[in-house]
């Protein structure tokens, strides 16, 4: 089973959505179900399906896996990761577009960039909010959740790709959502209390 054109653009919302929590288990996902023959890659992404691209991307999920369980370090890994999932994801959404003409794989890969970063930067805020609590085991749970929406949303992104960008728009919205409402709490906080009015005599 592959990706047609028509499910391109869903299909790609939710593997770069899911690239943005964890690359390194979107990769590795994406390689083994091609090399179980449960998903066919596009042509320019078979690199995946390689033996090697899949230990690599699994060693890597091994050592982000445990990574980014250690509070206040999972901040700096995740501060570095920035320039990681972010491109990846752009060249994965590249590589699948490659049938489309130059403007269009551009377009898919500035798709794949932005929902990365927006799911990248709602990871890195909920990190940073939950790194702040004193309970050791919100830090690790929140993580393992990551893990496994990342791995899960990549299979379900190649068999049902609708309903995977269904799943990632929302939590989108969520983060959205999230983001303005801590932009107007900073904003209120920096505002100056205006001077009560002089009573006239």
């Amino acid at each position: 089973m592959g990706i047609t054109p028509a499910m391109l653009v869903p299909a790609i919302v939710a593997i770069s959505f899911a690239a943005g929590l964890n690359v390194y288990a979107t990769a590795a996902t994406l390689g083994l179900l091609a090399r179980f023959g449960v998903f066919t890659l596009p042509p320019d992404l078979h690199l995946l399906a390689s033996p090697w691209v899949i230990g690599a991307s699994l060693l890597l999920f091994l050592v982000e896996f445990f990574a980014d369980k250690i509070p206040v370090f999972d901040l700096f890994w995740n501060a570095l990761h920035t320039f990681v999932r972010v491109p990846v994801a752009a060249l994965l959404a590249y590589g699948a577009a490659a049938h489309l003409s130059p403007a269009m794989q551009a377009a898919c890969a500035a798709l794949g960039a932005v929902v990365a970063l927006a799911a990248h930067g709602g990871k890195t805020a909920a990190r940073t909010a939950v790194t702040a609590s004193p309970e050791p085991l919100s830090n690790t749970a929140l993580s393992a959740g990551e893990d496994v929406l990342a791995i899960g949303l990549t299979w379900f992104a190649t068999q049902h790709p609708v309903m995977a960008a269904l799943v990632a728009i929302a939590f989108l919205a969520v983060i959205v959502l999230l983001a303005r409402a801590v932009i107007r709490a900073m904003a209120g906080m920096f505002r100056r209390p205006r001077a009560p009015a002089r009573a006239r005599t």
